[in-house]
């Protein structure tokens, strides 16, 4: 199995700093988007202490080792945010994170808060990756429906995030790569100005980078109130 990846990351049309930070290590087959708190201390400080921890993850050929190895990193990083907020004197700092890690036709992927993983395959796009989000669990219960969780006016608080509690709970899902498919990670900046319909569409197309900067101004042409991140990653 091959990888071919692409990334863009853009500040949006509202936001005065981008808080988002992505890693896209190709040659260790490793792809992660953060998305640092908007509205808290030092969102960006976070995002970019995640991605720059597990850039130093020295790569393992064993999937189980290096997926290992990636959420000690994010639990090392959760441990130095909290003492950091201690010593600021500011009550939460804090980041969504997504990450994708691929050993030939297999991959893990580990997230907290509601930066997400898609799956394109055949055709159909799935969220691979569920919102640990205040709305995520309206919607679960029955509530309301994706629609008016869009919009809702709580839409924006998650209820996992590095930084945000003593102990971080990060979620696991393991994946078998088939020839084909193609992987979007991304911050909540795309998903919520896109339809799932709109990303499918635009994932479609071959050339990943291509496709990422489609995504990227597809939220700007919606007015982006938020920080736009996407990585896109095709398996042949």
């Amino acid at each position: 199995m091959t990888y071919k990846s692409a990334s863009y990351s853009h500040v949006g049309m509202v936001r005065q700093i981008n808080e988002d930070a992505f890693l896209e290590v190709a040659e260790a087959h490793l792809w992660v988007v953060a998305d640092g708190m908007g509205g808290h201390a030092a969102g960006d400080y976070v995002s970019n202490l995640i991605v720059d921890s597990l850039r130093r993850i020295q790569p393992s050929q064993v999937l189980a080792s290096y997926a290992d190895a990636l959420r000690a990193s994010l639990q090392d990083v959760n441990r130095a945010v909290r003492g950091e907020a201690t010593k600021r004197g500011v009550s939460v700092m804090g980041s969504t994170v997504v990450l994708l890690a691929a050993r030939d036709d297999q991959a893990v992927c580990v997230w907290a808060g509601d930066s997400r993983l898609y799956r394109l395959r055949d055709g159909a796009l799935q969220s691979l990756s569920r919102d640990h989000s205040y709305v995520q669990d309206l919607q679960d219960s029955g509530l309301i429906s994706e629609a008016e969780a869009r919009v809702h006016p709580r839409a924006n608080i998650v209820t996992r995030a590095v930084g945000v509690e003593d102990d971080l709970d990060l979620a696991v899902v393991d994946l078998h790569i088939k020839p084909g498919d193609t992987y979007l990670l991304c911050s909540d900046g795309l998903n919520k100005t896109a339809e799932d319909h709109e990303i499918r569409d635009v994932l479609m197309h071959a050339d990943p980078y291509q496709v990422v900067r489609s995504l990227v101004h597809l939220g700007l042409t919606r007015g982006a109130p938020d920080n736009i991140t996407a990585i896109v990653v095709k398996a042949y």
